[in-house]
């Protein structure tokens, strides 16, 4: 019998530590999701800023294009008349 209780007892300690070792894990789970949804976020708002940043670049180009400057001159027309082009669409529906 004593064989058996040993084998039970070493069973018991086996699980518990398997249990103890899945709560550790549970937590590093926790803290590392945390992380990652805090990485996430980060990396949304410096997306935001880089469209922020390229969309001022943008208009200094244009804006100096606009100014006088050889480079760059053929986008600002197609841009100018894009915008044109929307705008007249936007018209056009707001008539009918």
């Amino acid at each position: 019998m004593s064989n058996i209780e040993d084998i039970v007892d070493a069973l018991d300690k086996k699980i518990s530590k398997v249990l103890q070792n899945q709560v550790v894990l549970k937590e590093t789970n926790l803290k590392l999701s945390e992380e990652l949804e805090h990485y996430h976020s980060t990396k949304k708002s410096q997306e935001l800023e880089i469209d922020t940043w390229k969309e001022k670049y943008d208009t200094l180009k244009m804006a100096n294009t606009i100014l006088g400057s050889d480079e760059d001159k053929r986008d600002t027309k197609l841009k100018i008349n894009a915008l044109i082009r929307e705008i007249d669409h936007c018209i056009g529906q707001l008539s009918e």
